[in-house]
């Protein structure tokens, strides 16, 4: 948490340079929150993160290399006093959950973040877990009425790799994207299709669409 009066140091992980720029003019009107880095890819942000030293990253999910995910944990392995926001297109309530089981203080979708991020930032330096309003809602009916999404038991690579196939892609293509052996894409299908009881790639397909992850 950040001593008091001083400015809330934010560092901004996103691969797509324009959406960092957006941001960090967002936030630069603001005089308690300061951008003090940027990284485009997980890698980047486990790298530069111990030069800038933020309170709290502002993190997307989906970047090439190593999942949004895998980067919150081992982020906070390292940095175990980082608040971690998710900045994600992700809408459904899968991702926030994956997120916040994670490690991440809270979780805000792109759509809201014209509006939301600043008081979003500065719940989570506060000590104080944030999740935009309409996720919580819909978490909490689905946990009330004992809603469980079968990819609740796949780990982080295993859910990328679940989502990628269920958008259509190939193992070899999703092994280049994530950049992994095809062999160990492979072997994550495999896992993946034990764990839910997929025997193909549309059955897969058809469990994302029910859990909102990709569009019909």
């Amino acid at each position: 948490m950040k001593d008091s009066g001083r400015r809330t140091a934010v560092m901004l992980v996103d691969d797509h340079a324009v959406v960092r720029m957006g941001f960090r003019m967002l936030l630069s009107e603001t005089p308690d929150i300061e951008v003090v880095g940027e990284a485009e890819n997980g890698e980047d942000a486990l790298r530069r993160c111990s030069e800038a030293l933020p309170d709290v990253m502002v993190l997307d999910l989906s970047m090439p290399g190593m999942g949004g995910l895998e980067a919150i944990s081992r982020l906070l392995a390292r940095h175990e006093r980082l608040r971690i926001l998710v900045l994600s297109a992700h809408e459904d309530t899968v991702h926030p959950k994956r997120a916040l089981r994670a490690g991440a203080a809270g979780y805000l979708t792109k759509r809201s973040a014209a509006d939301e991020l600043i008081r979003a930032i500065r719940q989570v330096a506060a000590g104080k877990m944030y999740v935009e309003a309409r996720l919580a809602q819909q978490m909490a009916v689905q946990q009330l009425s004992a809603e469980q999404n079968p990819e609740d038991v796949l780990s982080a690579r295993e859910f990328e790799v679940f989502v990628a196939l269920a958008k259509g892609g190939s193992v070899n293509g999703i092994a280049e994207v994530l950049h992994l052996s095809p062999r160990t894409v492979g072997t994550h299908l495999y896992n993946i299709k034990q764990k839910i009881g997929a025997t193909n790639q549309a059955e897969i397909a058809i469990m994302a669409l029910r859990a909102g992850l990709i569009e019909p």
